[in-house]
């Protein structure tokens, strides 16, 4: 939600970043600490290394990874009163999901998940509503690091793995893919021609039955090396944050979240 936000621009770009993608690197980054670009690169995995490269260590300069965390998370904040209103921002129903979110956070082990570390190395914020947010992010980079993992293990590429996860028709749509990650037509095209010969995609640039099996293994690999929090907190509490989340996700797409033309249609 955050990074489609236009709180999130504003509030980096008056601590001093570039309007753009600067905002975006270097705040998701910066519980790394001031990282140089490959660093980035890697843990982020399908952008373009030149698109990572205008940005880091450039933000560093401007101001320090501290500065930005702060801004962002006050951009958070100015982004759910903004879409969940006053009564949402204090309801129980955040207040709840908040307390199970950051149960199963504080249960994500750190070996091998980059992102996942440098977030719960930062301290926890005060307000239900942007802790919910803090321990989501760490989740969610957790599952992502896995992911990483299994894009290595399967020998996809950043773009590879953008240009199949794509095809399943359950990611964003090609034209905001490529642009958002920097590839031009010619490399987008040089995956598929990739992918074709290693028969995970046909001649139309579809999944092939191998290729439809390979990205559903991957996901199923991550949600199994992503478990171990929700084990933790049970399943009990694992459904009902679940229940929780679908509601809140549910206000703030309602409330314009994502623009058009990013997500396809199936998403």
């Amino acid at each position: 939600m955050s990074y489609f936000a236009p709180e999130t621009e504003e509030h980096l770009t008056a601590i001093g970043l570039k309007r753009g993608r600067m905002p975006y690197f270097a705040s998701r980054s910066a519980p790394m600490g001031a990282v140089g670009p490959s660093v980035v690169t890697a843990t982020f995995y399908n952008f373009h290394p030149g698109l990572v490269a205008r940005s880091i260590p450039a933000a560093w300069e401007l101001a320090d990874p501290a500065t930005i965390t702060a801004a962002r998370y006050a951009a958070v904040d100015a982004t759910l009163r903004r879409m969940l209103g006053a009564d949402g921002l204090e309801s129980p129903e955040v207040a709840e999901a908040a307390e199970i979110a950051r149960k199963a956070a504080e249960a994500c082990t750190v070996q091998g998940r980059a992102l996942a570390a440098g977030h719960l190395d930062l301290e926890w914020p005060v307000e239900p509503r942007t802790v919910l947010w803090h321990a989501i992010t760490i989740l969610r980079e957790h599952r992502g690091d896995g992911h990483v993992l299994l894009l290595l293990d399967a020998e996809l590429d950043g773009l590879e793995a953008l240009v199949s996860y794509t095809a399943t028709g359950n990611g964003f749509v090609t034209p905001f893919a490529k642009k958002s990650r920097g590839w031009s037509d010619e490399e987008w095209a040089a995956a598929v021609a990739r992918l074709r010969e290693r028969g995970i995609l046909d001649a139309d640039g579809a999944l092939t039955a191998d290729g439809a099996a390979l990205r559903a293994r991957i996901e199923d690999d991550t949600n199994r090396l992503g478990a171990g929090p929700y084990r933790t907190i049970g399943a009990d509490a694992t459904a009902r944050l679940g229940e929780l989340g679908r509601g809140l996700a549910r206000q703030v797409v309602a409330a314009g979240a994502f623009p058009d033309g990013v997500f396809a249609r199936s998403r």
